[in-house]
This record gives structure tokens, sequence and C-alpha cells, in this order.
């Protein structure tokens, strides 16, 4: 079966997260590992961006803190990794821009990008979204409530549902309630010796 849903087998088979990480929690992590182990992917890319184009403005701290607490987050499981190629480029992360990069960079590997079943609804107005699938497969992550139908290639898997949010996280934070078991210790910890988010919602 992985054969036929996954692409060339002589070439690395990458999964790619991408998300502002404002701050990465266990969820992320959750996905992740269920997406690689159900696709037995190589490596899964855990990729903060930079100014992200599908968001309202809302708070996010500087991209060198959500580098770090990422880094952290992901330490102790080799089969993930940091990619900071949108945070280095800067500016407003679009997903084709990225891919085609990446993609030049490691013409040794196939990409499948991991979404939410939120954001999948949203893919039409993805910038280039017509060329971006044709680069990746996309990767949708079932949601109650929301359709498994699209228009585009969408390769659907399972994964423990999180009720948890980065938005919550930092009101939580705000709000002087404890966020242990909701992030790994080491994020608690940056964040605590960082002083972030006290002062934002």
């Amino acid at each position: 079966m992985k054969e036929e849903i996954l692409g060339d087998k002589h070439k690395k088979q990458v999964g790619i997260m991408g998300g502002t990480f404002n701050p990465p929690h266990l969820g992320h992590l959750i996905i992740a590992e269920s997406v690689g182990s159900q696709l037995g992917l190589d490596k899964i890319l855990f990729m903060p961006d930079a100014t992200p184009p599908h968001q309202t403005p809302k708070t996010a701290i500087a991209a060198k803190h959500r580098v770090a607490m990422v880094q952290r987050a992901i330490t102790g499981n080799e089969h993930f990794a940091l990619e900071t190629a949108e945070v280095k480029r800067g500016g407003i992360s679009y997903s084709y821009d990225t891919m085609m990069t990446l993609k030049q960079q490691h013409p040794d590997t196939d990409y499948y990008f991991i979404i939410g079943a939120d954001m999948v609804a949203d893919l039409p107005n993805w910038h280039r979204i017509d060329e971006l699938t044709k680069m990746v497969q996309f990767v949708g992550v079932k949601r109650p409530g929301y359709s498994v139908q699209s228009r585009y290639p969408i390769l659907w898997v399972d994964a423990p549902l999180m009720a948890i949010s980065s938005t919550m996280i930092r009101r939580r934070v705000q709000m002087g309630c404890s966020i242990r078991y909701l992030v790994p210790e080491a994020v608690i910890d940056y964040i605590e010796k960082e002083g972030l988010y006290r002062d934002q919602k």
C-alpha cells in the first residue's frame, strides 16, 4: 500500500510541518509523529514561517524565539528536524516559493506537505496553488466537522485529536496558569527563561 501512496522509493520521503509555532505544543508533535509513522516517511521537517500569509495579523514573537522553541520541542526524536528556509528568507512565507527552493536544493527528495482539515478548505486561496500541488503531495489531517472532499489531491491521515492551540497556551501564560503537559518541558523552560507571552494575548 505504501508503494502505491508514496512517490519514488529511491528518493527520500520527507514531510513538511509548517506553521508559526507560537509556541510549538504537543499537538504539533502528535500530528507529525502520526503522519510520519502512517506514511513511513524518512523525516519530518518543522518549518517556522517568517510572516504567515494566510492568517490575520496577530501577536507573533520574534522568529528567533520560535525557532529556538521548535528546536527544543523536537530534540530527542531522530525523525524530526528543523528547517529554517522561510525564516532565513524573511518576508511573507509563500509555500510555493519555499518548496521551489527546497526541491531545487534537494532533487533526491519527495515532499509531503502536512496541513489540517481546516486549511484544506482554504487551499484555493493559496499562492500558485495549482503549481504547488504538482510539486508536493498534500497530506490532510482529519478533524471532526471538516469535509475530506477537495478539488486538489489530498492524502488523508488520522491523528489523535488534541484540543490544544498556541493561542490558548499564550493566554494561559499571561494569566499565570500552568501549561505543563501542553508543551514539552524544554519549551516551558524557554518561555519562562525569556519571559515570553506575559503581556500578550
